[in-house]
């Protein structure tokens, strides 16, 4: 992207979405409660990045006949996508990178993405996705006692002491670090969303060569490779489960888009991917979004909004 857009002379325009980073409409308040947090949609974010091209091609001199590219990843690359379907006047073409337009309803299995993840792991390390596999049950075994729990708190250097109802947390915790370095396997040094090196995921299997071991050592070599995502620069003192793998991308305003209109279905099944089994259950979800924002999600909005993958009619758009 950098070096194209030195090569042709163009303006990189970084637009920050509504209700992340400083574009909070309601100050403090912004994710005070379901009222507040109405104008949290795709829709209007794709009305806000229209309005600004339109701002600067009306005050940039030269601007203005000059042609607009929409570049994104993941959601980003989702919105670049929407934005030329919803906006094709405003901009010529879409580069839409890592873009999971389809991970909505019934368009897809809900086990693919965690498949996908999976395979990164077991390709880059012999019996690296195994090991994880097996550390699932490795923290079970040893979160039974207290002693056991103990021990864990020590050997993942958490800053927390841990209890049997932090369990599922750790593991959700866990498995979020493992997608999130699937995310941002590149093969460069970043700092995206933590500072990383090259190939990190390669770097976390070095750790994780052997599944068949005792579940003590399995779960240090499992904190060796979490600190690889957490820890690479080498400043932080112990690992903070309440702290989400993306807390630098505005977990906040994700929470409620995936309670509202981004509602993408996910599986496991612990055999085809990496995880322990679990089913996709809206219901739950619905449950869940509803004590914590006061909403329910609208699982067909999406597909009806874009076109799911009725989108042969749109043009210039490149996924990759």
């Amino acid at each position: 992207m950098w070096d194209v857009a030195e090569e042709l002379k163009a303006m990189l325009v970084f637009a920050e979405h509504r209700y992340y980073g400083e574009s909070l409409p309601f100050g403090d308040n912004s994710f005070k409660d379901s009222r507040h947090l109405n104008f949290l949609t795709s829709e209007q974010a794709l009305a806000d990045f229209a309005e600004l091209i339109k701002h600067l091609k009306r005050t940039i001199p030269g601007a203005e006949n000059q042609p607009v590219i929409a570049i994104g990843g993941s959601y980003g690359g989702m919105l670049a996508a929407w934005f030329r379907m919803k906006y094709p006047h405003m901009v010529v073409g879409a580069l839409a990178a890592s873009a999971p337009i389809w991970q909505f309803e019934d368009l897809v299995p809900c086990g693919v993405f965690m498949k996908i993840v999976t395979t990164d792991f077991r390709k880059s390390g012999p019996h690296c996705s195994e090991s994880i596999r097996r550390s699932w049950e490795a923290i079970n075994r040893l979160s039974n006692t207290g002693s056991g729990l103990q021990w864990l708190t020590g050997a993942l250097h958490l800053c927390s002491p841990l209890t049997s109802q932090d369990i599922q947390h750790l593991k959700d915790w866990i498995s979020e670090t493992w997608v999130n370095l699937a995310m941002v396997d590149y093969p460069y040094a970043s700092n995206f969303l933590q500072p990383l090196p090259a190939w990190p995921i390669k770097v976390v299997c070095q750790y994780l060569k052997n599944p068949n071991v005792s579940d003590s050592l399995l779960l240090q070599n499992i904190f060796q490779a979490l600190n690889v995502y957490y820890n690479y620069s080498g400043q932080v003192k112990c690992l903070n489960i309440s702290e989400t793998a993306t807390s630098s991308l505005g977990t906040l305003g994700w929470s409620y888009q995936a309670c509202t209109e981004v509602v993408m279905p996910f599986c496991t099944n612990g055999v085809d991917d990496m995880f322990e089994p679990h089913s996709w259950n809206l219901k739950e979800l619905s449950d869940d979004c509803f004590q914590q924002w006061g909403v329910r999600p609208r699982p067909s909005w999406i597909t009806t909004m874009y076109g799911g993958k009725n989108i042969s009619s749109h043009t210039n758009i490149v996924f990759r």
